[in-house]
């Protein structure tokens, strides 16, 4: 359901973004934000995040900083895994620097453990945390998480996984919870398209009590 096209830089794949918005009527910033994975353990080696194709390479601070220009440049109100799973010091400089202006999503930090997120909580780490159903491995470990997670103010963001199935039950734990958030990929294939189904049939139930926050979810910018 993506696309990846030869692109120089990641502000190029941005920018075309942002085009691709204004192409089609909509207002970026307005209409439409952003949201980014950048998937940071993915690429995090010996303490620096290591940008092959540019042959750069950041330490944490920097990384940091690099968030932070593009945050100032583009409507992104969502970075998910903005730092590796093992750079606390890392994540604690993101959380000073944007966590007032942007949501902060914990997935490889937290994989879902309220005791993780906990120790996250208490240390001022990021302000939102993604909650996969079989990572926990319960479905009590994870209503505990999210619990956890608004009592101290963080969000929280139901996600499907790699090999999901046709099970929309996502869609019914997103609403009964009240995350406001979910992340569930571009609807491509039939199971994907199965949990927007179900969220518009829980739309049509519930008719006008449908309430969406929309763009309040996240922090302002």
């Amino acid at each position: 359901g993506g696309f990846a096209p030869s692109l120089n830089t990641n502000e190029e794949a941005l920018e075309l973004i942002v085009r691709a918005i204004e192409q089609a009527g909509f207002k970026p910033g307005q209409d439409i934000f952003l949201a980014m994975d950048p998937a940071a353990s993915e690429f995090y080696k010996d303490g620096k995040y290591v940008f092959e194709a540019e042959g750069i390479a950041r330490d944490s601070a920097e990384m940091v900083d690099y968030y932070v220009s593009l945050v100032d440049r583009f409507p992104i109100v969502l970075l998910e895994d903005g730092m590796a799973e093992n750079d606390w010091a890392g994540w604690k400089i993101m959380t000073e620097r944007l966590g007032q202006r942007i949501l902060l999503v914990g997935d490889d930090i937290f994989v879902t453990n309220p005791a993780i997120l906990q120790e996250g909580i208490d240390q001022g780490i990021a302000n939102s945390v993604l909650i996969k159903l079989n990572q926990i491995g319960t479905l009590t470990e994870t209503l505990d998480t999210i619990a956890l997670a608004s009592q101290a103010g963080y969000s929280s963001m139901v996600s499907h996984r790699s090999g999901e199935t046709e099970d929309p039950f996502i869609a019914d734990l997103v609403v009964a919870m009240n995350t406001g958030l979910i992340k569930t990929g571009a609807p491509a294939r039939s199971d994907r398209v199965a949990k927007y189904n179900q969220l518009l049939r829980i739309e049509e139930e519930l008719g006008p009590a449908a309430l969406f926050k929309g763009i309040a979810t996240f922090k302002k910018r």
